[in-house]
């Protein structure tokens, strides 16, 4: 079963999501990550499978774009306010089973939103350490992330005789992974609290 599971918003953002996508499955395997237009073969209940992997997956990574949070349907309901909305049933879920959930912000200006716009069961959300993938340094924020989503899951599996290696989902390595420190690029607005939480992703 793969282990990181990529939720998305379908309008948002999608050349950076795809991106992201590409990045993490040259870095750690596509078998190892789980993307609704791709994980999901034909005929099968989306529905059981979506529930079944956000419940059991180790990392969730949330990509949050420019129009995430405000996107609305044609009669101007916005989507994450629909109870039935699958962005948040998938986020509600992976919260409830305790898995650990990363918002990824994508373009350089993209805040995260504040737990008062958001439903009540995803509320948590606002309150996780995000990491970002900038345009403005695109190569070097698909690196970063890669590295960081790599040393979620090595700490997840709490094995130090394991690591991921580019390419190839799970493989033995020599050594644990070091700590790391990732520098993220800031512009645009946003809060001081925000932009100080947007420098700097320390993993031990």
């Amino acid at each position: 079963m793969p282990r990181i599971f990529l939720s998305f918003r379908k309008p948002d953002s999608r050349w950076m999501r795809n991106h992201v996508y590409r990045a993490l499955s040259e870095r750690l395997g596509a078998d190892e990550i789980f993307k609704s237009g791709e994980s999901i073969p034909p005929g099968a209940d989306f529905a059981e499978i979506l529930r079944r992997q956000a419940a059991e997956c180790e990392l969730m990574c949330v990509l949050i774009g420019p129009g995430w949070l405000d996107a609305r349907s044609e009669n101007g309901v916005r989507l994450l306010d629909r109870a039935h909305d699958w962005v948040r049933l998938e986020i509600a879920t992976a919260l409830r089973a305790g898995n650990r959930v990363v918002p990824v912000l994508l373009g350089d200006a993209t805040m995260l939103p504040d737990a008062s716009a958001l439903p009540a069961e995803i509320a948590e959300l606002a309150r996780l350490q995000f990491l970002r993938v900038p345009e403005t340094h695109l190569p070097d924020g698909l690196a970063h992330l890669g590295d960081a989503v790599a040393a979620l899951l090595s700490d997840a599996g709490g094995d130090s005789d394991s690591a991921v290696e580019p390419g190839r989902g799970t493989a033995p390595a020599a050594d644990p992974e070091p700590s790391m420190t990732m520098t993220a690029h800031v512009s645009g607005g946003g809060s001081a609290y925000q932009a100080a939480r947007d420098q700097t992703i320390r993993l031990a």
